[in-house]
Order: structure tokens, then C-alpha cells, then sequence
């Protein structure tokens, strides 16, 4: 005869009941905690501050997306594509790139890089360059290899080097000087210590030339000189190229896979949303060497697959237009630095006249600043962040209504300090927008 399990009392019944079920809710939380490989990665500036945008309203210069329409032959070219009497073009289309499109981007980058690139073999398009980084990290990172990765970094960088138990090890652009005129070119590694990072665990290196957020374009001898280390250590490249059609002269955008025996290691990066304006669109795309890409082309087919039909085709018009008036001054790679180069000086200029000091860029569209000559006007103490440019971007998008990025979101934990005293705002902006920038700042500095 089975025992029997006897309580005193009905509500010793339920305490012990609901004792039960407290255990059985924390185990079961602990079972679906976050995975270990995506820990400390929670945290995230653009979901903040997106958030802080909705809720203050602010007039928003932190995120790096124009204001204003896109060329009208891609958006043209999407809505025609919608109407097609084609309807293939509305359903899915072969997995690493869209026939017309990886054919228009072999085409382009043949003639930019001297080399004939095989559309199907040497280039793959994804869901934003986004996901190539993605691709390519996952793809090309055991437990254990190390990234070296030059801060300040586009924010997803280390966590996708984590996430695939890869170790990011950081070297840091510094500015040379924080006052009078200073450049995108004043910003510098020391060479001694990036030397010092290279070693048999460097899987490779991730460059972004064009710099965001500081707007740097890496020099050729900057170029050869990572290059040179790359081949030396036997280490893989990304080099992220999105903003490569934003360049303001006399400067020149270098591809590292064009030096001598760099394309066999390198992966470069591109992107439709900031080649065409079009950051919605989120169409990426990676070249470079057919046995380097097999590794992006095996995590894509196992996570995106295919990326949208009728997007890719789009993207692939408007680059057919943009070759066949390649070396005329209304094609959109040549147009859109003259059109922002105005912007780019007009907001230098009010950034300058409340005090602050910005790094001219030398391509792109964001804008470092350092503030500290405002600290005084700022009540950082009312704002709880660890590091200053948090406090004073949180402060001035609540109290002023203006929003910047804290540069300091892109720095590795022991650098962050380097750029406390600065914020990023962007400039691929209305007219309008920018001078009522100016006037909310000119405004809030003679209070």
C-alpha cells in the first residue's frame, strides 16, 4: 500500500504548492537565460537612443540616414518593379545574389579594382552590410582567434567577433591635436602598437575606410603598412568600404585589395543604403576571393537564404545607369560628395561658433565634436551613465532638443575615455534641419 503524504493544514498545503512551483519557475528561467555567447552584448546605443528620439522628440542628428528623398531613377525603378508584368520579380530569387545584381556589381568593381570578378563565384549579396559582417565573422572565426579591430568601431563589430567566441583585441585612432583646425586625418594609430597585436591566434583585421564615426580615409601608406602585417601574420582582411563614394577632394578612396597580393586575403564590404541613400532598402553585398567567400555563402544560406527579389533588381538598375555615366558629373558616386560637402562645412562652422571643436571629415557624413569648452552650460550630474558622452547626450536631447551618438559606445572598455569629451553628429541632412541645428545650439550657448 502506497504512503500518503499528509499536510496539517489546507494552507500548509498551498505554501507548499506554491513552494514547488517557485522552483520549478526559476529552473525553468535559468534554462532559457541568454546563451553565454550573446552575453554582454544586451546592450545596445540605437535601441536606446531611438528610444530617447520617440519619447523627447528631439531634432535628430545621431543616426546616419538622410532626411530627404533618394535619386529618383532607384526609387522609379522599385515602384515599376512592383507593377511588373514579370512575376518572378516578386518572388524569391537565387540565394547568394540576384542575377542582375551580382552581374552589375562584378561589372562595377572589375573596373574599380583592375580585376575580372566572377559574378556567381567572387561576390555574394546580403541583407545590409550588416549581414555580410555577420557572414564573414561567423564564417571565418574559430573559438579562440582574435580580430583586431581599430576603434573607434562600428558598434557591431565586437559583439559579432564574440558572439562567434572570437576575442577582439583593440587599437585606437587618437587625435594628434584638440584644438585649432583639426581633420579626419589628424586622427592616427601608433604603429609600434598595432605591430604588437599581430600574432599566430589574429585571424584578421577589420578596417572602415571611409572612418565612421571620424570620417578618416586611410592613407596608402596606412594601407600598406596594415597590409604588410596582414601578409606577414598570414591573416584575413575586412575591409568595410560602405561610405567608399563619399569622399571630399583632394582625397582619394584606396581599396587594400588592390595593393600587390592583398585581393587573395581580403573581404570587402559594400552597401546599396549608403551607396543609393537608401538605408531601409538593407541590401549589402561582400567580393573578394572564391575560396574566402564559400564560408559567408554556407552561414547566408543558413540563416537568410535570399534577400528580396524585387529590391536587388532595383539596386541592380540603378547601378547600370550610374556605369554607363560613370565618369560624367552627374552620376550619383561623383554627385553626392559635392552635394554634402556644403553641409559638411556649414555645420563645421556652427559647431565652431558655440564653442565646440569639430574634426573636419575627410569622407562620410558624421562629424565628431568635442564639447568640453560647453561643459559648464551641461548638468551632467543629472544624468546617471558611466561616461560623459553618454550624460551629454542624453542631457542635451531632454533639455536642449538636440540628438548626437556618444562616441564612447564605440570603443572597447579600456578606451572609452578617449572620446568622453566628444559627440557624433551626422550631416546628410535637409538644409533646413542643419540650420535649425545651428539655431538650437547658437540659442542654448549665449543662455
Amino acid at each position: 500500500m502506497l504512503a500518503r503524504i499528509c499536510f496539517p493544514a489546507t494552507a500548509n498545503k498551498i505554501a507548499f504548492f506554491n513552494t514547488v512551483r517557485n522552483i520549478r519557475s526559476i529552473s525553468g528561467m535559468s534554462k532559457f537565460d541568454l546563451p553565454d555567447r550573446l552575453k554582454g552584448s544586451e546592450k545596445s546605443v540605437w535601441v536606446e537612443y531611438i528610444q530617447l528620439a520617440l519619447q523627447y522628440k528631439p531634432l535628430n542628428l545621431g543616426q546616419g540616414f538622410p532626411d530627404y528623398y533618394a535619386p529618383e531613377n532607384v526609387t522609379n525603378a522599385l515602384a515599376a518593379i512592383a507593377k511588373s508584368d514579370n512575376p518572378l520579380l516578386q518572388q524569391y530569387t537565387r540565394g547568394f545574389g540576384h542575377p542582375r545584381l551580382v552581374n552589375a556589381i562584378a561589372k562595377l568593381y572589375s573596373k574599380l579594382i583592375n580585376r575580372d570578378l566572377n559574378p556567381n563565384k567572387e561576390v555574394l549579396v546580403t541583407a545590409g552590410a550588416y549581414e555580410a559582417l555577420y557572414a564573414t565573422l561567423q564564417g571565418h572565426t574559430n573559438p579562440g582567434d582574435e580580430w583586431i579591430i581599430i576603434e573607434p568601431f562600428f558598434d557591431c563589430y565586437v559583439p559579432m567577433v564574440q558572439s562567434a567566441r572570437g576575442i577582439p583585441r583593440y587599437i585606437a585612432l587618437k587625435p594628434k591635436s584638440t584644438s585649432g583646425t583639426v581633420t579626419s586625418g589628424d586622427w592616427v594609430f601608433d604603429r609600434k602598437e598595432l605591430e604588437n597585436l599581430f600574432n599566430e591566434k589574429t585571424k584578421g583585421i577589420i578596417i572602415n575606410t571611409p572612418h565612421n564615426p571620424t570620417g578618416k580615409v586611410l592613407t596608402l601608406d596606412e594601407l600598406q603598412f596594415i597590409a604588410n602585417l596582414a601578409k606577414k601574420w598570414n591573416t584575413l582582411v575586412i575591409s568595410d568600404e560602405v561610405y567608399e563614394h563619399i569622399v571630399y577632394e583632394p582625397y582619394k578612396h584606396i581599396r587594400i585589395a588592390t595593393l600587390p597580393d592583398m585581393y587573395e586575403r581580403t573581404i570587402t564590404i559594400g552597401s546599396a543604403g549608403k551607396t543609393f541613400s537608401v538605408t531601409g532598402w538593407k541590401i549589402g553585398w561582400a567580393y573578394g576571393p572564391e575560396n574566402l567567400l564559400f564560408n559567408l555563402q554556407v552561414v547566408h544560406q543558413n540563416s537568410v537564404y535570399t534577400c528580396s527579389t524585387p529590391i536587388q533588381e532595383a539596386v541592380a538598375i540603378g547601378f547600370e545607369l550610374e556605369m554607363e555615366r560613370f565618369d560624367q558629373p552627374e552620376c550619383y558616386f561623383r554627385s553626392l560628395a559635392q552635394e554634402l560637402l556644403p553641409k559638411r562645412d556649414f555645420m563645421a562652422k556652427f559647431l565652431r561658433e558655440v564653442g565646440m571643436v569639430p574634426t573636419i571629415p575627410e569622407g562620410g557624413y558624421f562629424m565628431l565634436a568635442n564639447w568640453s569648452a560647453l561643459e559648464n552650460k551641461v548638468r551632467l550630474q543629472e544624468e546617471i551613465d558611466e561616461n560623459k558622452d553618454y550624460r551629454f547626450t542624453k542631457w542635451m536631447t531632454k533639455n536642449v532638443g538636440l540628438q548626437g551618438i556618444p562616441p564612447s559606445a564605440f570603443y572597447g572598455p579600456e578606451h572609452k575615455h578617449l572620446v568622453e569629451d566628444y559627440v557624433r553628429y551626422c550631416f546628410i541632412k535637409k538644409d533646413e534641419n542643419l540650420k535649425a541645428a545651428a539655431d538650437i545650439l547658437k540659442k542654448w550657448a549665449v543662455q
